[in-house]
């Protein structure tokens, strides 16, 4: 660690605001630290256990099943990309992810301590290379948890907790801080601009047009800061503040002591939800917009679903799993995420639990075979980004076929049938579409055009062939899978082609690029054997060919 110097202390300024009084100023550079070596960062990003994810609708059961009783094939190939170590410094051996937000091409995550004492810290992960996410940039907190993270403009706005009584500089135990960043780095060099406000600590924090929004947990704070100097702009007080939301002018805060309150952008409320549950005290608990509803994360209850406009109670999606030797208060809803007509629920010990909305329904897909609990999901585009405690943060990708894939394939039928694909000798079969399977069994021909992934290793058999555009990925990195193509067979790749495992080509075999933008991302080995060959300009992840 390259430790700054103390020369960048700065004057304390003052600012007002309608209420109350809040310091705004440059801390000392004693308490923080940039990570300078790069190796460290590089040795962040683990591959142990990437690959292919499977999705459980109950403890030992995956998939859905057909009216014979057959599994049939599931309608999100996820895969694993890989899973990031928390920061550990010293007197900071312990930081787990608490929170995640994502922009362009970069994820900004944010890590605290749960035991006594405060430490933290914050990662940038660039993730515009699926195939090769990297920590580009990391910085330590050694007397502060950093509880919340968001990204806007060029800075990172990062709120957390800090023991006013020991601090030179702080007035209050809540804080937020702007640190420039730019092209996936912090640059911590010159002035750090804090603000603190009243508050147990505070625990999250949303960019909107007027400025940023904080809130403070137990007699806090929810505080509007002018995004250029974070002086404050406005505040409301509430009894325990856990969320905040924005959504195109509207505001929605979370009290574990009331329920929902919703405002406009002067703070003004327009409706009140009252909800009963019993959130925990100090306990991560977060709320998200959709259309129409507001979804809120209710501990042991689940997630509840509520009519924005009325207010009512929609529905509760409740936990799906219960797992053995799991402790009760550790199965509960922590953080819910919306993206699109997905909602993500962390579920702590009962893992991440993946629902879907179709036709105004809710229906549960299951739950993803993600190692750890489940403390925080945040998700955008591609990506799902799950915070798993000591375990570290999980990125996920969800695989969704591109627009341009669809429209080529547009004339082919989606594939609905069997988790085990097998195409007998003699027979053409072509599909389009997203999924994942258990296994796939070339004899005869295969054209699949979308997204794909396969849990079990898979085969093309002599004089096979099998032609995909698109993606596909196949095995994980500890359970590793291999494809084989065997004598005389093809294997045709538009695209990108994952294998956590070997790719074995028998004697005779052929494997195909086409285009000049395919990829192969191969974790085990390229074993060549005989006359088999490899034709087409791709690019070669690791290096295997």
């Amino acid at each position: 660690m390259k430790r700054l110097s103390l020369a960048a202390f700065a004057a304390v300024v003052f600012a007002t605001s309608c209420s109350d009084e809040t310091t705004v100023f440059s801390d000392t550079e004693d308490n923080i630290s940039i990570e300078a070596q790069k190796s460290v960062l590089d040795n962040s990003i683990l591959f142990d256990d990437a690959g292919v994810l499977v999705i459980n609708l109950t403890d030992g059961t995956s998939g859905k099943t057909s009216k014979t009783g057959e599994e049939m094939a599931g309608d999100y190939p996820l895969t694993l990309i890989a899973r990031v170590d928390p920061p550990s410094f010293s007197g900071g051996e312990n930081l787990t992810a608490s929170h995640v937000d994502v922009d362009g091409d970069y994820a900004y995550v944010s890590y605290n301590t749960v035991e006594d004492g405060y430490a933290g810290g914050v990662d940038i992960i660039d993730v515009s290379d699926p195939n090769n996410p990297q920590v580009t940039s990391r910085l330590y907190y050694s007397n502060a948890d950093i509880n919340a993270i968001a990204y806007d403009n060029g800075y990172v706005y990062a709120v957390g907790g800090v023991d006013a009584e020991t601090s030179v500089r702080a007035t209050a135990n809540s804080f937020v801080v702007k640190i420039p960043a730019s092209n996936g780095t912090l640059d911590v060099s010159g002035e750090l601009i804090y603000g603190f406000q009243e508050g147990f600590t505070a625990n999250d924090v949303k960019v909107t047009p007027n400025g940023i929004m904080v809130t403070s947990g137990k007699d806090g704070l929810l505080t509007s800061y002018k995004s250029t100097d974070l002086s404050v702009q406005n505040d409301v007080s509430f009894s325990d503040l856990r969320s905040v939301a924005y959504n195109n002018g509207t505001i929605a805060v979370l009290d574990a002591s009331q329920g929902v309150s919703i405002m406009d952008e002067n703070f003004a409320v327009s409706k009140e939800i009252a909800i009963s549950s019993d959130f925990g005290d100090n306990s991560k608990r977060t709320i998200d917009f959709s259309t129409e509803k507001i979804y809120v994360s209710e501990g042991s209850k689940g997630a509840g679903v509520y009519n924005l406009t009325s207010g009512d109670l929609v529905e509760y999606i409740s936990i799906l799993l219960n797992p053995e030797g799991t402790d009760s208060q550790d199965i509960v809803t922590n953080a819910v995420a919306i993206n699109e007509d997905i909602l993500l629920m962390a579920n702590g010990g009962a893992g991440l639990c993946l629902t879907e909305e179709k036709d105004g329904q809710t229906n549960i897909v299951g739950v993803v075979d993600l190692d750890g609990s489940i403390n925080f999901v945040a998700s955008k585009g591609d990506y799902i980004f799950a915070a798993s405690g000591k375990a570290g943060l999980q990125i996920v990708k969800l695989n969704r076929p591109e627009e341009s894939l669809e429209a080529r394939c547009a004339d082919l039928l989606s594939y609905s049938g069997s988790a085990n694909l097998s195409v007998n000798q003699g027979e053409t079969k072509e599909f389009k579409g997203s999924k994942y399977f258990n296994s796939v069994n070339v004899n005869g021909s295969l054209l699949l055009c979308g997204t794909w992934s396969v849990n079990n290793s898979s085969y093309i058999n002599s004089d096979g062939l099998f032609e995909m555009n698109g993606s596909l990925s196949i095995g994980r990195n500890n359970k590793r899978k291999n494809i084989t193509v065997n004598k005389d067979a093809t294997l045709k790749i538009e695209g990108s082609l994952t294998v956590y495992g070997d790719i074995i080509l028998n004697d005779g075999a052929t494997l195909e690029f086409i285009g000049d933008a395919s990829e192969a991302n191969v974790f085990g080995s390229v074993k060549k054997l005989g006359t088999a060959q490899v034709v087409g300009e791709f690019k070669d992840v690791r290096n295997k060919f």
